[in-house]
């Protein structure tokens, strides 16, 4: 840390409203989901029904479905044109949901929705950029050798770019949740109410990694600016 102080001064605590967040979204996905997870569907539908339910609707094909461990970790792998899910068979509003959610990022690769096309070619910039821009930077800062440090400023504006990108995707796949949950009957209003939580505070993760890739872009930039 002794490094970083020397190199960022204490630019540090512009990250401290980032982070306040990141950690009350966590919270907020966490007890929301788990408030959910255990309110069942009046309807009976499960988690891989209702995203089946939605990308029948969609006309969309070819999706197979996959179960895997772990909790909230349910996502669409457009590679392989696969949705894997946690909780296939769970009736749980929260599960239901989630997948509903999933579905809609099946919907948007099968119907190429540019934000999700633009993101996934950035991916292997940004990919690149997050694990390369600090340490390029700070060799650069180091040995005083300014084109370094400019790559690692423009390797971590690509990684910025990506989580910049990945707001409206994650918004759009969740308004298609809903309306297709509604449009479909498979769950009533208040129901819609409670996954508009689940989903909202899910976004809120993406939101607060937006903000903190943000400012710690201005970070670099402060440090910088002083260096010259």
């Amino acid at each position: 840390m002794l490094w970083g102080i020397g190199i960022f001064g204490w630019d540090f605590v512009i990250l401290l409203p980032a982070l306040a967040l990141a950690i009350f979204a966590q919270y907020k996905v966490s007890s929301t989901y788990n408030r959910y997870a255990t309110v069942r569907t009046a309807s009976g539908t499960s988690a891989q029904q209702a995203a089946r339910r939605i990308l029948d609707s969609d006309g969309v094909t070819g999706v197979s479905f996959e179960r895997i461990p772990g909790k909230l970790k349910d996502h669409y792998d457009p590679r392989g044109k696969v949705l894997r899910l946690c909780e296939p068979d769970s009736q749980s509003i929260a599960d239901v949901g989630v997948a509903a959610h999933e579905a809609g990022h099946a919907i948007q690769h099968a119907k190429a929705y540019r934000p999700l096309m633009l993101r996934s070619a950035v991916v292997p910039v940004a990919n690149v950029g997050s694990s390369l821009a600090i340490p390029l930077f700070i060799m650069g800062f180091v040995l005083r050798f300014q084109p370094l440090v400019t790559i690692g400023i423009l390797a971590f504006a690509a990684a910025l770019l990506f989580t910049l990108i990945t707001l409206p995707v994650e918004f759009n796949a969740s308004r298609r949740a809903v309306a297709a949950l509604r449009s479909s009957g498979s769950m009533n209003e208040e129901e819609i109410g409670a996954v508009k939580e689940v989903l909202s505070a899910a976004a809120l993760t993406y939101v607060a990694a937006a903000a903190m890739a943000a400012l710690q872009l201005v970070m670099l930039l402060m440090a910088a600016n002083r260096r010259r």
